[in-house]
Order: C-alpha cells, then sequence, then structure tokens
C-alpha cells in the first residue's frame, strides 16, 4: 500500500516534470538551477524559487533527498543559476540543520505557499554565487 507522503511525492514530482517545469523553463524571468546529472553527466535545469541575499542564493527543496537535484548536488555540489535572465556559477550547500519552513516566511510569498503545501520532506538550500571576474 502507497502512503499518503509516497503518493503526494508521485503526484507532483509528475506533474512538474511534464507539465509545470517544461513551460517554466521557457519563461524568461523563471529562476532556473542548473546541475550536472549524477549519472548522465549532462546539465539538469530545473525551475526554482527563492531569493538572493548578497552573493548567496537561498531556496527550499519540496522533497529533499528525494528531489532529483539534490541527489545531483550531493555528488556535484558545482551549479549553474539563471536569475533575472543571466547565467551565475556557485556552489550549492544543502542544509538539513536550518529551519526550513522559517526559512520560507523569508522567501518570496507565492512559491513558499507552494512548496509549503505541497512539500513533504523540506530541505534548505543555500548556493554561493562566484564572484564575476
Amino acid at each position: 500500500m502507497v502512503n499518503r507522503r509516497d503518493l503526494q511525492h508521485r503526484v507532483i514530482t509528475s506533474f512538474q516534470r511534464n507539465i509545470g517545469n517544461p513551460i517554466l523553463r521557457r519563461l524568461g524571468g523563471q529562476t532556473l538551477l542548473e546541475t550536472t546529472g549524477r549519472v548522465s553527466g549532462q546539465p539538469r535545469i530545473t525551475p526554482i524559487g527563492g531569493r538572493r541575499t548578497g552573493n548567496s542564493f537561498w531556496f527550499v527543496s519540496e522533497f529533499g533527498d528525494r528531489s532529483q537535484y539534490v541527489r545531483n548536488i550531493r555528488v556535484d555540489n558545482r551549479v549553474r543559476l539563471r536569475l533575472r535572465g543571466q547565467w551565475h556559477t556557485g556552489t550549492a550547500h544543502l542544509l538539513p540543520d536550518d529551519d526550513a519552513v522559517a526559512r520560507l516566511k523569508e522567501l518570496p510569498r507565492y512559491n513558499s505557499t507552494v512548496v509549503r503545501a505541497f512539500g513533504t520532506d523540506l530541505l534548505t538550500v543555500r548556493v554561493d554565487l562566484d564572484p564575476i571576474p
């Protein structure tokens, strides 16, 4: 028997993979996270929501270690972020000791509401952006 959290994870990730993410990736203003696939070695692009604070970008993964991009970060934490149409390189840090619910209160309201409503295993992620040469 499938438990509620597993079913919720399957439904939401299926929707994101097949409908939501392909649409959001095409929007010029959408923040995108590019990781390197842990098996394929190919770039993997995921729409995310969060906030830049100084030289860091903060966001909360709604499915934590179950998110493919989190699994990719565990293998290679060098990432790229598209912020306001411009790509930046950086280093991602998974912060399991951070209070993800409190963190969501500091991030954009709409995205935070969706993450809280549908997320099952919240995990804070900070990307330290490389200085622009």
